[in-house]
C-alpha cells in the first residue's frame, strides 16, 4: 500500500464535528498529510502534534477514533512504521477517554489488527516488536493471540521475543503462562528472563526460586524490558509481588530485594535502593524489615546515594542507624544535612548537639526539626529543648546573612520550645521584619508572663500590628491579642483586610472568632466584603467568602444571609482543584448547627464523591433530625460512603471524625473489618502526596484507624486485633 491509498477517503470523515485535546479535531487532516509527506522535520512534527492532539498525556478522544485507520494504513505502508505502531499501541492501552464511549479507540485500534499482525514480520527488529505492543494492547485474544503464538516460534531477536511474551500474557493470561515459563529457562538471555518474570507476575503464576534467581542474575536491570513503557524491572517485580498482598509473596519480595542489597556494584544498589523505597512506600511491613539491610550501607565509605533519602521516609524506625547516621552527619556538605536530617526523627537527643555545633550548614536538618517539613502531617513530638542549641539559633538568627526559610525555621523551633526560649526574644525583635507571619507567633509563645522581656515584646507587636508591613499586621494583632487580650489592633487589622485588596482576607475571617463580643462591630465591614462579588472567582476567594459567610454567622445567627452564600461556595466546586474548598465550606456549615438544614440537597450531592462525604456528613448530622437520617442518609449507608473515603487515603482525620460522630450503632461487620484493614492491612492506604511524606501520612492513618476501632468498639467487648496483626 502506498501513502495515497493510506489516505484515501481522509476528506470524507467529519473533522469539523470531531473534538481532540485542543477543541475541533478540523485540522487532523492537514496534519496526517504532514505526516505522509517526505520532509523528516514535518512528519516529526506531524507525529509531535498527533501525540498532543489524540493522545493527549495518554487521553483520547472522538477524534482519535477516526484517525486510527488512517495511522495503522501508513504504518502499512512502511512509512514511519515503528513510531506509528507505537502510537497506535498508545491508544489502544488508554483508559481515560474524554467525550468518547470507553473501549472505543481500543476498538479502533483492534480494527486495525490485519495491518498491525502483518507488520510483526517486518524487516526491521524494532517495528517488529513495535507492532507485538500494539497487538498485545488492543484486548482481542480471539484475533490477536494465536498470530503471535506462531511468531514466537519464528523470532530470533531477543527484545521481540520478550515483548512477544508480555502481549501473549496480557491478551490471555491463562494461555500466556507457559510460554512465560518457557521464556525462565536458564542460561537464557537476561532480557527476555526478566521479561519471562513480570510476565508470570501478570500471569498470577507463583513466585519461586526460578525467579528470584533470573532477577538476581540480571542485575541491573534497567533497560531489559520493552523499549515503549516506563520500567524499572527490579522495583516493578517488587511491586507485582507486593500488590498481591499475602505473606508469602511479601517475603520473596523482601528476600529478593535483601539479595539485591548485598550486591557491591554501584548501579546494583542504585536500583536495589529505588526498589526498596518503592517497597516502603507500598507495604506497612517493608520498612522494620529492611532496615537490618539498609543500615549497614551507612557504614560504608561512601553510602549509596539513594539510602539516606529512603532513610529520612522511614527515619521514626531507623533508631538502630543512630551512630552510623552521627557520623556522617559529623562531616560536611549535603550528605551530612541529609543524615543530620534523617537523625532528628530517628534520634533527637543524639542530634540537637550536631544541629548545635554547625546550624548554619544544616537547613535540610533544621526544617525537620522544627515541624516544617510535616506539610499538614503531625509532628509526633516538637525537638527536645537544647541549651547549646538555642544560643546557636540565637546566634543564627541575629546573622544577616540568615536569609530565605531559615528565620522562619529558627522562629518555629523556638516556638516550639515555649517559655524555655524566652531568652531569644531579643533576636526575635529585630528579626521580626524579616519574618512577619512567623516571628509573632513565635513572640506570643516564648513571652514570659511578666516583666521587661514581656512589656517590650508587647510594644513591638503593637507597633507591627498598628504600623507594621501589611503582611504582618494580622499576625503580630492576634499574638498581642493572645498575649494581652487587647482587641483594638486585631479589629483594626481585620477591618483593613475587609476593606483591601483581599490578600489575607481569609486569614483575616477566621480571627473573628477570636474576638468574642467585641467582634459585633465588624459585621458591616463583613457584610460589605460578602457583597462584593469579583468577575473571576479565585479559590482562595471563595475560601475566604465561606469563612467569612461563618464568622457572620457566628456574631449575628443571620441564617438567612450565611445559608446561601454557603450554598454558593459549595456548588462552584469543579472538580479536583476546587475539592478543597467545598470539603472546607461543608465543614464551615456543621457549624450553624439545624440552621443549615436547607442545605442538605448541596450536601447530599457531595457525598458522591469521596474527598467531600465527610465534611458533608458531619454537616447533615449537624443540621438534620433523626428522623430524615432515612434512606440514603441512613446512618449504616452514611458510614460507608465516609469509609470510602478512608480507603482513598484522602482526609483520613475527617473521615474518622465523622465514624465517631455516626456512632458504633452505625456500624455492620463488614464496616468494623473495612477499619480494621486500615488498620491493620499491609498495604498502605495513602499513596499520594509529597513524597517524604506519605509514609507517614499513612502511619497516622493507621494509628487513626486503630483508635477509633478502640473506641467504637471496646464498650460493646468486641476484641480489638493489636498492631500487626491481619
Amino acid at each position: 500500500m502506498d501513502r495515497t491509498l493510506a489516505l484515501a477517503g481522509l476528506d470524507d470523515r467529519p473533522w469539523p464535528e470531531l473534538d481532540h485535546a485542543y477543541g475541533s479535531a478540523e485540522d487532523l487532516p492537514a496534519v496526517l498529510r504532514a505526516l505522509a509527506g517526505d520532509d523528516p522535520e514535518a512528519t516529526a512534527g506531524a507525529l509531535d502534534e498527533l501525540y498532543g492532539s489524540i493522545l493527549h498525556q495518554g487521553t483520547v478522544y472522538a477524534a482519535t477514533v477516526e484517525a486510527v485507520p488512517f495511522l495503522a494504513r501508513l504504518a502499512a505502508a512502511g512509512h514511519r512504521s515503528a513510531d506509528l505502531l507505537v502510537l497506535l499501541g498508545g491508544i489502544a492501552e488508554s483508559t481515560d477517554g474524554h467525550g468518547v464511549a470507553p473501549g472505543a479507540c481500543r476498538a479502533a485500534v483492534a480494527g486495525q489488527l490485519p495491518f498491525v499482525l502483518g507488520l510483526t514480520a517486518a524487516g526491521e527488529a524494532r517495528v517488529r516488536q513495535a507492532a507485538v505492543w500494539a497487538a498485545g494492547h488492543t484486548a482481542a485474544p480471539t484475533e490477536a493471540w494465536p498470530a503471535l503464538r506462531g511468531r514466537w516460534e519464528d523470532e530470533t531477536d531477543d527484545a521481540v521475543r520478550g515483548e512477544l511474551v508480555t502481549a501473549l500474557v496480557r491478551l490471555d493470561p491463562a494461555r500466556g503462562a507457559p510460554t512465560a515459563l518457557a521464556a525462565l529457562a536458564a542460561h537464557g538471555p537476561a532480557r527476555l528472563r526478566v521479561t519471562a518474570v513480570l510476565a508470570c507476575l501478570a500471569a498470577g503464576l507463583p513466585w519461586d526460586t526460578r525467579q528470584h534467581d533470573a532477577v538476581l542474575a540480571a542485575l541491573p536491570a534497567e533497560g531489559l524490558v520493552s523499549a515503549f513503557e516506563q520500567c524499572e524491572p527490579l522495583q516493578a517485580v517488587v511491586g507485582g509481588l507486593l500488590r498481591r498482598d499475602t505473606a508469602e509473596n511479601r517475603e520473596a519480595a523482601f528476600a529478593l530485594l535483601e539479595a539485591a542489597l548485598r550486591v557491591p556494584e554501584a548501579d546494583v544498589r542504585a536500583e536495589a535502593l529505588s526498589a526498596a523505597d518503592r517497597a516502603c512506600m507500598v507495604s506497612r511491613s517493608a520498612p522494620a524489615r529492611l532496615l537490618p539491610a539498609l543500615l549497614p550501607l551507612l557504614d560504608e565509605p561512601e553510602p549509596p546515594r539513594g539510602v539516606l533519602p529512603l532513610l529520612d521516609k522511614v527515619a521514626e524506625q531507623a533508631g538502630p542507624g543512630a551512630p552510623a547516621l552521627a557520623r556522617l552527619a559529623a562531616g560536611d556538605g549535603d550528605l551530612a544535612d541529609r543524615a543530620l536530617a534523617a537523625l532528628v526523627t530517628a534520634a533527637p537527643a543524639l542530634a540537637a548537639p550536631l544541629l548545635a555545633e554547625r546550624l548554619p550548614e544544616r537547613p535540610l536538618a533544621l526544617a525537620v526539626a522544627s515541624g516544617a517539613r510535616a506539610h499538614g502531617t503531625a509532628v509526633s513530638a516538637p525537638f527536645p529543648y537544647d541549651a547549646a542549641l538555642l544560643d546557636a539559633v540565637r546566634r543564627r538568627l541575629a546573622d544577616p546573612e540568615s536569609k530565605g526559610n531559615d528565620p522562619i525555621h529558627l522562629a518555629l523551633l523556638l516556638a516550639s520550645w515555649g517559655r524555655r526560649a524566652a531568652p531569644a526574644i531579643p533576636e526575635l525583635l529585630d528579626a521580626l521584619p524579616r519574618i512577619p507571619l512567623a516571628g509573632p507567633t513565635a513572640l506570643a509563645g516564648v513571652c514570659p508572663d511578666d516583666g521587661e522581656p514581656r512589656t517590650r515584646t508587647t510594644e513591638h507587636l503593637r507597633a507591627a500590628a498598628l504600623h507594621g508591613p501589611d503582611e504582618g499586621r494580622l499576625s503580630a494583632a492576634r499574638a498581642l491579642h493572645d498575649l494581652t487580650g487587647e482587641s483594638g489592633p486585631l479589629i483594626a487589622a481585620i477591618r483593613a483586610e475587609l476593606a483591601g485588596t483581599g490578600r489575607y482576607l481569609r486569614e483575616a475571617a477566621r480571627l473573628v472568632t477570636v474576638l468574642g463580643e467585641t467582634a459585633g462591630e465588624l459585621v458591616p465591614a463583613i457584610r460589605a466584603a460578602l457583597m462584593d462579588q469579583p468577575a473571576f472567582r479565585s479559590m482562595p476567594w471563595l475560601d475566604a467568602h465561606a469563612e467569612l459567610a461563618a464568622a457572620l454567622w457566628d456574631i449575628t445567627g443571620d441564617a438567612a444571609t450565611v445559608v446561601p452564600l454557603l450554598e454558593a461556595v459549595i456548588r462552584a466546586d469543579d472538580g479536583p482543584w476546587t475539592r478543597w474548598t467545598a470539603m472546607r465550606t461543608a465543614r464551615l456549615a456543621a457549624r450553624l448547627g439545624s440552621a443549615a438544614r436547607p442545605l442538605r440537597p448541596a450536601l447530599e450531592e457531595l457525598l458522591a464523591t469521596p474527598p467531600h462525604a465527610p465534611a458533608a456528613v458531619l454537616a447533615l448530622l449537624a443540621a438534620l433530625p433523626e428522623e430524615e437520617l432515612r434512606g440514603p442518609l441512613e446512618r449504616s449507608v452514611l458510614a460507608g460512603r465516609v469509609l470510602d473515603t478512608a480507603e482513598s487515603g484522602v482526609d483520613a482525620d475527617g473521615a474518622f471524625e465523622a465514624l465517631s460522630a455516626l456512632g458504633r450503632a452505625a456500624l455492620t461487620d463488614e464496616h468494623l473489618h473495612r477499619i480494621e484493614r486500615l488498620a491493620q492491612g499491609d498495604r498502605r492506604v495513602v499513596t499520594a502526596g509529597i513524597g517524604s511524606q506519605i509514609i507517614r501520612a499513612d502511619e497516622q492513618l493507621a494509628t487513626r484507624a486503630r483508635e477509633t476501632l478502640k473506641a467504637l468498639t471496646a464498650p460493646m467487648g468486641r476484641a480489638v486485633p493489636t498492631p500487626g496483626q491481619g
